[in-house]
């Protein structure tokens, strides 16, 4: 028997803004029928799917069955075509991004996009293709050149990133060169702890594993102040800081090293006919906007 739409609605509703009032709310209905349609659909499963916390959050199988009304709500759209941009919200698609893409050439792509709501897990171009595999997401800006099972795999290009650090960090960690025994005390920058870009670099500049003291700032403008401010060193997409390289506000560590980091736009095969205006958008967008992968 199929589930019921206005259940699934509710449910989504309340994972989304994370209370049965603002779910209620959203969907011009009281928070007792927000009540009422979740029980039933509890129990239709036969399982929690939200733990009734502040916010409300989803049980692993309501996290499921919430990407799976979005999914259906995503092929709806595609399939009315015009007569769905007169329903009363867009239809919402999950994303999985890294943070750079978001600060460099990615909103361009989302917002030329047919009109839809976007919901963005920020995570590493390393790590984001496990949105994939888990299901949570549609589809997502990967770093790897292979496909997740069942999804379709686009090369994008590569975003070029810069070892950049102050003109005076550079005076009192680096008098004498760019040294392994250097790079080992000088405190450096990674947005997390899946953030393997400056340990790359660093291996790529000695040949050797390294282990410096390191800040974790996960915020690009937090990180992008660090190094201008001489906290630390960090690897940042030039195109970031093209006018504070011109005007020595920073330096790199070695011009000659710079880091290419391939991207790929992943797609669950499933929703690939629902997403391809976007798939075109962030293919025409991403292809001009990075470099060209080197084959």
């Amino acid at each position: 028997m199929p589930i019921d739409p206005t259940q699934l609605a509710a449910l989504s509703a309340i994972l989304r803004l994370g209370s049965f009032e603002a779910a209620a709310a959203s969907l011009n209905v009281t928070p007792s029928a927000i009540s009422q349609r979740l029980k039933a659909l509890e129990e239709r499963i036969g399982a929690t799917l939200v733990t009734r916390s502040q916010p409300c959050t989803a049980t692993p199988l309501g996290t499921r069955l919430a990407k799976h009304a979005e999914d259906v709500a995503l092929l709806e759209a595609a399939a009315l075509g015009d007569i769905a941009k007169e329903a009363a919200l867009p239809a919402r698609l999950t994303l999985a991004v890294p943070a750079d893409c978001m600060d460099t050439w990615l909103v361009p792509a989302l917002a030329a996009a047919p009109a839809m709501l976007f919901d963005l897990r920020i995570d590493d171009q390393d790590t984001a293709d496990e949105w994939l595999r888990r299901g949570a997401v549609s589809a997502a800006v990967t770093g790897k050149n292979k496909a997740v099972t069942g999804c379709d795999l686009h090369p994008l290009g590569a975003l070029r990133y810069s070892a950049v650090a102050s003109p005076d960090y550079m005076a009192r960690y680096f008098p004498a060169g760019i040294t392994a025994e250097c790079l080992a005390s000088a405190p450096m920058l990674t947005f997390t702890s899946k953030d393997q870009l400056q340990a790359r670099w660093i291996t790529a500049k000695t040949g050797r594993s390294l282990y410096p003291p390191t800040h974790q700032m996960p915020s690009t403008p937090a990180f992008d102040k660090a190094a201008l401010t001489g906290m630390a060193w960090g690897m940042i997409p030039e195109s970031l800081i093209r006018d504070h390289l011109a005007s020595g506000r920073l330096v790199t560590l070695d011009a000659t090293l710079p880091m290419d980091v391939p991207l790929y736009w992943q797609v669950t095969r499933a929703m690939a006919p629902a997403l391809a205006p976007l798939t075109r958008e962030i293919l025409r967008i991403g292809l001009k906007q990075l470099r060209p992968l080197q084959r």
